[in-house]
């Protein structure tokens, strides 16, 4: 595959970034998007439906990496838009504080990503659209 690079310098080729995998834990964001009835309760919990590498279809939480030089509230918001779209009308509120932290690892686990060691901050996130 040839080295081509793009202007956002947050971002290594698929062979510098295979490498970045195989040598540090990478930041993520998750979020389970929900709806809110008007007292605060939630009524629904929102998952993406992907199909995997085997055809198989399965349920994922909205995801993304955190880029170099990025704030977790903007990765977040980024990958909101990225994977509901832009009307999902996610709230954020002005302090963002993950509801848990998930850690993913390359071996036999109750977390496995079998790419990587990852560490996820998650966040659970009001949606209106």
């Amino acid at each position: 595959m040839s080295d081509v690079r793009t202007p956002d310098p947050a971002w290594f080729s698929d062979e510098e970034f295979e490498g970045v995998r195989r040598r540090l834990p990478l930041l993520y964001v998750e979020a389970v998007p929900v709806r809110l009835d008007d007292d605060g309760f939630v009524t629904d919990v929102g998952l993406l439906i992907r199909v995997d590498e085997y055809g198989e279809m399965r349920s994922a939480l909205v995801a993304g990496r955190v880029k170099f030089g990025e704030s977790v509230r903007d990765a977040l918001t980024r990958n909101l838009e990225k994977d509901l779209g832009a009307l999902a009308f996610p709230r954020l509120p002005n302090s963002i504080v993950p509801a848990t932290i998930a850690e993913y690892f390359p071996f036999p686990g109750r977390l496995v990503d079998e790419r990587q060691h990852a560490v996820s901050l998650v966040f659970v996130v009001p949606v209106t659209g």
